[in-house]
């Protein structure tokens, strides 16, 4: 049955595809891949939106070793690399035939330069402490030694992701809108709010390394609307597609269903620099007060596992810690009462777009209700969720968004970071992490710090998230698990 939505978004579909160039549906070196969120600009150093990695990872720019579907980490930019037995110093050997859009050679000045720029104090990189953290000599023009204070036996893999690209330093002040890097891809057009269009590089060092000549974005949060767009043939394949519309793909033999694992964390973000938040009486008791189950079922049709610290069930050194702040509301109201804290408390619940949020919000909000916290929903788009709520704004009292970095757990150990946690017990267990090089003892202490995060409770903990991608039939080369958000696009082809 159609009703007014529907049709609203099978013709907001028609109108977008109306706007993308004439023959790109029916070209089999083309694609188009649907996206939930816009990227907030197109340079992945100076936002934390892993939405810029979906778009530029792997493509425009390209990284010193390259992160697998498996998690494998494998050379990209650099041909082999060594580590000392200290686990502190990686020689990385770099290719010799790479080469910037632009022109320019890439050779281990430039890797210099692009760690340098993200460890430095103007740096605004998410990871910029990791960078701050290494030392960077050039041996010869295709030899760079990186010297890291902490033990990382990670680095390969951090050095794989969107944080990690390197720059031409040339083109620094423009990437967020002009990107320039190694990648088998250059940026062709970019209508924003609609889509963004890639062309293959004609000077890529492996022209094969790139199967389709054009790969187009649609940027559609509204879940009808990616739906539409789908049936209507307006886009091909669509990653992290909202979860709410998979089950009328099933049994379509026209698409297939990709369900994808990840690291993501889906919390509820609680902002510690706002009473009567920073009393963690009262974060116990909103935890005590959510139903993790209930709000895996309204947030994402059952697509997620639930967690009680900033871990997931896969990573190295997981403890269980769903039992230290269960589904308690007696206890969430006794809590509450010894905090002193008077009945009803008003907050307000900042969303950003993707459905998840949104749904949970409404299911977290009805929670709430029944220990005496009354819930404002506010709505707002993508940029602005990251300049007031993520962003030095840090204007907001609760929020819903998916952390989907692999490891990331160190951002408990920055005062400064949006939720403002403050901890020096987890400050001081973090660097121990940072400077264990034995495997079972990082391990164990990994564990204390989940526990310490859950008895804290920095955050509401919510559930680890499924990711499922539909897309027609005949699409090949999409990601069957997310060790990283990053769409590979030099895999994509078709059947």
């Amino acid at each position: 049955m159609l009703n007014r939505r529907t049709v609203l978004a099978a013709s907001s579909a028609t109108a977008l595809a109306a706007a993308l160039p004439a023959g790109a549906q029916s070209r089999k070196d083309a694609m188009v891949l649907g996206m939930t969120l816009e990227p907030a600009g197109l340079d992945p150093t100076t936002s934390a939106a892993a939405s810029i990695a979906e778009v530029t990872l792997y493509s425009i720019y390209e990284t010193l070793t390259k992160i697998q579907p498996d998690g494998r980490v494998v050379p990209l930019l650099a041909e082999g690399w060594d580590v000392s037995p200290d686990l502190k110093t990686y020689t990385f050997r770099l290719r010799k035939d790479v080469k910037f859009h632009n022109g320019e050679p890439f050779n281990a000045q430039t890797v210099k330069f692009a760690f340098e720029r993200a460890g430095g104090d103007k740096s605004t990189n998410k990871d910029k402490r990791q960078f701050a953290n290494l030392g960077v000599q050039v041996v010869d023009e295709h030899t760079v030694v990186l010297l890291n204070k902490e033990i990382d036996p990670d680095l390969p893999f951090a050095l794989g992701q969107a944080t990690a690209i390197i720059v031409e330093p040339k083109s620094v002040d423009t990437n967020a809108t002009r990107p320039v890097g190694t990648g088998p891809y250059q940026l062709e057009s970019y209508s924003k709010g609609a889509s963004l269009w890639l062309r293959k590089w004609a000077g890529y060092r492996n022209p094969a390394a790139a199967k389709l000549s054009r790969i187009g974005f649609r940027f559609i949060s509204d879940p009808a609307a990616q739906a539409a767009s789908l049936l209507a043939g307006d886009v091909d394949a669509f990653p992290r597609i909202a979860t709410r519309v998979v089950a009328q793909f099933k049994g379509n033999p026209q698409f297939q269903t990709i369900l994808a694992g990840s690291r993501a964390k889906t919390i509820l973000a609680m902002n510690h620099r706002r009473a009567p938040l920073n009393d963690v009486r009262v974060r116990r008791a909103i935890l005590a007060a959510i139903d993790r189950k209930a709000v895996i079922d309204g947030a994402a049709d059952g697509f997620g596992t639930p967690i009680g610290s900033h871990y997931v069930p896969d990573a190295p050194g997981y403890v269980d810690t769903t039992g230290i702040n269960p589904f308690d509301l007696d206890k969430a109201r006794r809590l509450m009462q010894e905090a002193g804290v008077k009945t009803p408390l008003e907050l307000t619940m900042t969303l950003p777009p993707p459905p998840y949020a949104r749904q949970g919000g409404e299911v977290i909000t009805a929670q709430l209700a029944k220990i005496g916290i009354q819930v404002k929903t506010q709505n707002v788009e993508w940029a602005q969720w990251l300049s007031g709520t993520y962003g030095g704004g840090f204007n907001y009292d609760l929020s819903i968004v998916s952390h989907v970095e692999p490891f990331d757990l160190g951002n408990y150990a920055k005062p400064e970071y949006y939720w403002g946690y403050d901890s020096k017990e987890f400050k001081a267990l973090y660097d121990r992490i940072m400077n264990t090089g034995n495997l079972a003892e990082r391990n164990k202490l990994l564990g204390e710090a989940q526990r310490l995060l859950a008895t804290d409770a920095a955050n509401g903990f919510l559930y680890q998230p499924q990711f499922p991608t539909i897309a027609k039939r005949n699409v090949r080369g999409l990601w069957t698990a997310l060790p990283i958000f990053a769409n590979d696009l030099g895999a994509l082809h078709w059947a």
